[in-house]
């Protein structure tokens, strides 16, 4: 009996030894798909496009896009590909594209790409979008297009306008995607049409802010900062206060480098509203 013991002992020893240690050697997988959802595919006779949002869906204005590019024959995802792409707006008198990131790898050793595309306007029943996507993979030239749903958005969430500079500018809403009652870190974009295919980010600009409740006898909110363009990522930051829940006007000036306005008033008592602003509702 004893001996048995032992021996059982002993066993129970090394069974609980060795998940210790494969335990610390193993490193968990990292799921590239987190948050995000598939809302659309892209083919062509060689590769399935896969594309993905955190809402499973596009909007008029700023969106961010990921996609994965799958092998038709092995199943397998591509993972040293060079994408590119070309958003269209297909127009009665006109086509024109619209302000668009490039698309880069998201990690060197996983299978998604990323992006963003600001879509300027919504679809109707006559006009559409559609998104070209270009990519070389191993020296081979590959493109699939594909018509995409781009719904006009519940707020706006993109304003279009002409500055006093006879400049076309689109300026868009980025962040926070869950506002707060709080001092809330905010980006914006700002683009200006340089022609019909070329919106490139505005470099050394200023937007102004002045966020209102129009609902709530257009009461304003203190500590707000006016935003200015990050060297990193070329986007405008700042900060905007939330007071309360419920749709916010946020009313926005546009200043050039040397602190001009270009578009968009203050607010007063005679001016409740800037002719350029964003909405957001929480």
């Amino acid at each position: 009996m004893k001996f048995q013991l032992k021996n059982i002992l002993a066993v129970m020893a090394v069974i609980l030894a060795f998940p210790s240690c494969s335990s610390d050697s193993e490193t968990p997988a990292v799921n590239e798909l987190a948050e995000l959802t598939k809302f659309k595919e892209i083919t062509n006779t060689t590769h399935t496009i896969e594309l993905y949002a955190h809402s499973g869906a596009l909007e008029q204005g700023y969106n961010e896009i990921s996609l994965r590019i799958k092998d038709k024959t092995s199943g397998n995802y591509e993972k040293n590909a060079t994408v590119s792409w070309i958003p269209l707006m297909h127009m009665t008198m006109m086509t024109h594209s619209c302000p668009k990131s490039g698309v880069e790898k998201v990690t060197a050793d996983g299978t998604l790409y990323k992006g963003n595309i600001v879509f300027q306007m919504p679809q109707n029943a006559t006009e559409y979008w559609d998104l070209k996507i270009d990519y070389t993979i191993n020296g081979a030239a590959y493109t699939a297009t594909s018509v995409i749903d781009v719904p006009a958005s519940a707020k706006q969430r993109v304003t279009t306008f002409t500055g006093s500079d006879n400049v076309k500018y689109i300026v868009a809403y980025i962040e926070p995607h869950h506002p707060k009652v709080a001092l809330n870190d905010i980006t914006i974009g700002v683009y200006k049409m340089e022609s019909m295919m070329s919106f490139p980010v505005v470099d050394n600009f200023k937007v102004k802010i002045d966020p209102r409740m129009p609902s709530m006898g257009n009461h304003g909110s203190p500590n707000n900062v006016d935003l200015t363009q990050s060297t990193l990522d070329k986007l405008y930051h700042g900060k905007l206060s939330l007071t309360m829940t419920g749709l916010w006007k946020i009313n926005l000036q546009l200043l050039n480098a040397s602190n001009v306005v270009l578009k968009g008033e203050s607010i007063t008592d005679l001016v409740p509203a800037s002719s350029i602003y964003l909405e957001i509702e929480f």
